[in-house]
């Protein structure tokens, strides 16, 4: 006998035909492919749900830049980096800052995930066809000395052909067992419910929404045309994140005092409303307070979704000031700190900070986060790749210098300060104030010395080759004619991930409040903290996310199939 047990609401689907499978997966993003993928080599039939469209298939993961987490890589040690399991855990623990009871098993999904990140995780990837650009980057590069947070090297390893490059293995294995019947999608499928037969989670109820023309990451109805039930011996929630809901993001910000307004990083339909479901089931929602927004958002000016923002990924050299013209404290240099200096900011009861520098830098040191804001990498296509920093180039970047309403320039301090005021409706940058910062700047350069902690780290930064190649100009006068125009980009908080979620222990099994497996759920990706409920702590070391899909999702898939 099934009982809904207020977890769900029954009821078939409009056809008139229930969804029967060994293993049911609700979300078709990154980590649920690969948690279906894995349940189906196991030789499970395997059913994935998902309220969107089946052209948004992959999620959040197609939109990527395809960032992994990487330790002690041949690509790394051919860049002269000199890396290790025991340093990067080291580095994972200073930013994490566990400091909760439920963080136990956070550190256990942590020390597992750095392991595999520093053995498994290339090889299988490889084997899988995922191939690695070989200039590895170097993202939050701290600056609080060897036991604060950041990463000590460089581990950030871009994907050949970003986002999309990753989802491919995944859907490609899952349509071969679609074509034999053993894998079923279900698209436009909105759970809403878990049910629950003698204890045990036996299916998922939901709303079956009208059909929808939706593009990729477009807004869909919620309209529904019925009612479905799957049933299975195993559930595997890989529903994601809230970053799309900012009632929800607003409701869980640390200390209740997000801003007014803030841009979206990820589509609308990652809502997060499948969690309140989970929890009814009996699963623990842990950490919902730890979240990972970045303070460098712009405006995109051709959005997909409602306040559709993109991310500066920034080279280490601008100015970096607050809404009042002050710059931020060292070490919050472009790169070093997301969280720190997004706590610093919205301190100044501003929600909004600017970059100030030259054309120079911003050609050689701006890079947009998402596959569609780097057809090069993406598309796999070398000659693009080297044309980026080529003058008057058609790239993703110079539309948005010449087109996105956060971007200014001006030939002189005076001028900008009058642009940036005039974005903004204030007068909260002194133009004198302005242009004495950028003249301090240069005199510092000028001395071929200098006092400035940024300039050191910038000439510090140069010593890594890919930085050097690709990523962080030479250091030069910011009013040097031959650099300019002088730019100002305009800086909001865009909502990216949650790092809290849905308990779980290293088998990907839902666990209670007491620390109890709830029989037949689990639960990957960042429904799941991407482990464990929370394995960043406070802080991520970044190319964790999709590497966190990776890793939970195949736990879970493997642990459902052999539940099932």
């Amino acid at each position: 006998m099934t009982s809904n047990e207020g977890v769900g609401t029954g009821g078939r689907g409009a056809s008139g035909r229930g969804i029967e499978a060994d293993v049911v997966v609700v979300g078709a993003g990154l980590a649920g492919l690969v948690a279906a993928a894995q349940a189906y080599a196991a030789g499970r039939r395997v059913a994935v749900l998902d309220q969107e469209p089946e052209a948004s298939v992959g999620g959040q993961a197609h939109w990527s830049f395809g960032g992994l987490f990487m330790v002690n890589t041949p690509e790394q040690r051919r860049l002269g980096v000199r890396d290790s399991e025991e340093l990067a855990l080291a580095d994972w623990h200073a930013s994490a800052g566990f400091d909760r009871p439920e963080d136990a098993l956070a550190k256990e999904w942590a020390a597992a995930y750095v392991n595999f990140a520093a053995g498994e995780k290339r090889a299988w990837l490889a084997s899988l066809g995922v191939g690695l650009f070989p200039l590895v980057q170097w993202a939050e590069r701290g600056g609080y000395g060897p036991d604060g947070h950041g990463n000590t090297v460089p581990r950030f390893h871009v994907a050949w052909g970003t986002g999309p490059a990753l989802v491919a293995p995944f859907l490609a294995k899952l349509r071969e067992g679609e074509a034999a019947g053993r894998v079923s999608f279900h698209f436009r499928h909105r759970a809403t419910g878990l049910v629950k037969t003698a204890g045990r989670v036996s299916g998922v109820s939901g709303e079956l929404l009208e059909a929808s023309g939706a593009g990729r990451g477009e807004s869909s109805s919620r309209r529904p045309a019925g009612t479905f039930e799957a049933a299975a011996a195993a559930v595997v929630v890989t529903s994601g994140g809230i970053g799309g809901n900012h009632n929800v993001v607003r409701k869980q910000w640390p200390g209740g005092a997000a801003p007014e307004r803030m841009l979206s990083g990820v589509p609308a339909s990652v809502d997060g409303d499948f969690l309140p479901a989970v929890g009814r089931a009996g699963g623990h929602l842990i950490n919902g307070d730890r979240m990972w927004h970045y303070p460098e958002g712009i405006h995109n000016h051709a959005p997909v979704w409602p306040r559709h923002g993109i991310r500066i990924l920034p080279g280490p050299s601008a100015l970096w000031l607050d809404a009042t013209g002050r710059m931020l404290p060292p070490p919050l240099f472009p790169g070093f700190d997301s969280l720190g200096a997004l706590r610093h900011i919205l301190a100044t009861g501003h929600a909004h900070s600017w970059f100030v520098l030259n054309r120079s830098i911003a050609l050689k040191e701006f890079a947009l986060s998402g596959s569609e804001q780097n057809p090069d990498l993406t598309g796999k296509d070398v000659r693009r790749l080297v044309s980026r920093l080529k003058p008057g180039s058609d790239t993703p970047l110079q539309r948005f210098l010449d087109r996105g309403v956060d971007f200014l320039q001006a030939a002189d301090p005076a001028g900008l300060a009058g642009q940036m005021n005039d974005l903004t409706g204030g007068q909260l940058i002194d133009p004198a104030a302005l242009e004495q910062l950028i003249r301090n700047r240069d005199r510092q350069f000028a001395s071929g010395m200098g006092k400035d902690p940024q300039l050191a780290a910038i000439r510090a930064a140069r010593r890594f080759a890919t930085d050097k190649i690709m990523r962080v100009a030479p250091p030069h006068r910011l009013l040097d004619p031959r650099h300019g125009p002088l730019l100002a980009v305009r800086l909001s908080v865009l909502t990216r991930k949650s790092l809290g979620g849905v308990q779980t222990d290293l088998q990907s099994r839902v666990l209670d409040a007491a620390g109890q497996p709830v029989p037949g759920l689990f639960a990957a990706g960042e429904a799941a903290g991407f482990g464990g409920g929370g394995i960043h702590g406070y802080r991520a070391l970044e190319g964790t996310f999709l590497g966190g899909c990776l890793f939970s999702g195949r736990s879970a898939g493997r642990a459902a199939a052999s539940a099932a």
